[in-house]
Parts: C-alpha cells; structure tokens; sequence
C-alpha cells in the first residue's frame, strides 16, 4: 500500500476536485494526507441561518469551515479499507499559535485571500501575500513527515484562475524543491478534466437537471474552466461511479458552501455541476513543469 498526499487552498476543494481520487485510493487501502492552506475565510455562505458567519460581518466562517472539513474527511474516508488512514492538515496549525489559543481552535495562520482583484488580497495574512520562504518551509515539514509516495494539486492556473489556488501550487513547488531528494514524493499530479468529459458532463446535465430548477445549465459551446485540457494532454484517471455517494456526502459537510442535488451539485453561483464518479490528472516531474507521458489510453489509478 502507499500515500498519498492531496495539498489544497479551502476547505471544499478536496472533495469538489478529488473527492473521488480521496475515496478511491482509501477504498484500495492506501493512505491519505490532505493540507489545506487555508479556511476559506472569504467564503460565500448560502445557508441563510448561517450568513452572519462571512468576514464582512462576524468573520467567524473560518471556524465552521474547520468543522465542516473534518466532518467531509470522515464521509470520504466511509468506504475506506480497514486499515487505511486518512490525516488532515491546516497548512502553519504545527507551529502557528495566538495567546492562550490551541492552534487548532484559531484562525489559519494564512488567510483566504478571495477572488482576483477584492480588497481581501490585502490582509496581513492573505495567502496570496504569504512569504514564500515561511510557507514551503512549513509545507516542507508536513510532507517530510507525511513521506507520500505521490502528491497532487492544482495545474499552473489554480483549476479556474483563483490566486489562492495558484499560490497554493507554487509553495508546493517550493517545498518539494527545499527538499533532499530522499524525502520528496517520487511523482506529483496536476489536477485536470479532459475535453471529452467536460463537453459528456454538460450534456448530462441538460437531460437531468430539471428545466424549472432555477439553475443555470452550461451549455457545450460555454467557456470552459482553464484546467479542462485536450484529452492527449491527460495521463491519469480515476472512475469510481460507486464512490460519488462518498463524495456527495462530503459535499454534502460543507454546507456553506455546495448544495447537493442527486448527481450533481451548485455552488453559491447556481451554476450545475454534474458528480461524475471520475477525476483526470496529468503526471508532472516532482519539481519540474515537465509532462511525463501524455495521451490514450490513460493510466487507470494514480499509481499505475
């Protein structure tokens, strides 16, 4: 059996982008890290019982966002083989403390710093203004105790653009990069979709999602998000349809953030997304932006 090890900006974005590979690689008794960067302090909130919560008011979300994640671990780790572990990380919580404070029970040590372009880049603690030295040295100490046989992330553009997202993967590179060899993971995955299933995806949704719902249904000739790649540039997949239960009950934890739906799911935006029960990546060199391998047939598994 291995590890492996899935680094991510909030709270969410492991089960929205890897939820799947999370469930999967724990069902065949493999080990699972996570480390969250931060807790999605900028996060809208949709429940309206909730909406105090958001930093323009209260600025507690980043509270019950930790709830959430821990309760979203627990669901994906439902189908897990006995034996099988699966630890999560705020990324600064082993060395990060306020007085008086378990780390645990504070705010992260780096902020979410919200969408492009808000005011919310310019906290103190925003991520996106994170040093870069302190951050991969604190990411460098968890994967050096983690040990993963293969990490993965986000690909060059954050998934969609986020700059959370985008820093969270240039801090994993540093760390790899501060690293001796003898203790960084021997592969590293970008997270993508290929075109094919992004356009199967879009289609099943139109002939699922009924037509008074009130959600918006993205059609094929839409934009697609930047980490949809052409299908030659893919060279991992994981299809697991009978873990998507395991990944909407994940969803399903972070409440503030995704409605689920049956076989799909909307964030605060309403925009439908379809729970395919599959995940593409694309090998990388552990340091490098260099593609290892590319085009079909796709490796099945991440360790293939």
């Amino acid at each position: 059996m291995g590890r492996l090890l899935f680094v991510h900006a909030h709270p969410d974005d492991e089960t929205l982008a890897t939820g799947v590979a999370i469930a999967d690689a724990l069902h065949r008794g493999h080990d699972v890290d996570l480390i969250t960067a931060t807790l999605g302090d900028e996060g809208e909130v949709i429940p309206p019982g909730l909406s105090h919560l958001v930093a323009a008011r209260d600025d507690t979300i980043w509270a019950h966002r930790r709830g959430e994640l821990s309760t979203a671990m627990a669901a994906l780790a439902g189908a897990a083989r006995e034996g099988a572990v699966l630890r999560h990380t705020v990324l600064g919580d082993q060395a990060w403390s306020m007085p008086g404070v378990p780390a645990t029970l504070a705010p992260a040590r780096w902020r979410d710093s919200g969408m492009a372009g808000t005011p919310s880049a310019e906290h103190p603690r925003a991520w996106v203004r994170a040093d870069l030295g302190e951050a991969a040295e604190a990411m460098a100490a968890i994967i050096a105790d983690s040990q993963p046989d293969l990490v993965v992330s986000y690909d060059p553009d954050g998934g969609y653009g986020h700059p959370d997202h985008i820093r969270t993967r240039e801090v994993l590179l540093a760390a790899l990069r501060r690293l001796p060899e003898r203790d960084r993971p021997q592969r590293r995955f970008d997270i993508v979709t290929p075109l094919s299933w992004a356009r199967q995806d879009r289609e099943w949704l139109a002939q699922h999602v009924p037509a008074g719902a009130g959600l918006h249904i993205p059609s094929t000739t839409e934009p697609y998000a930047v980490s949809v790649v052409l299908d030659h540039a893919v060279t991992h997949v994981v299809e697991a349809p009978d873990l998507v239960a395991d990944q909407a009950a994940g969803l399903r934890a972070h409440a503030t953030q995704v409605t689920v739906f049956d076989g799909y799911y909307t964030l605060s935006n309403n925009i439908a997304a379809r729970l395919s029960g599959r995940e593409g990546f694309a090998e990388r060199g552990v340091v490098t932006d260099e593609l290892i391998g590319c085009g079909k047939p796709w490796q099945a598994g991440l360790f293939d």
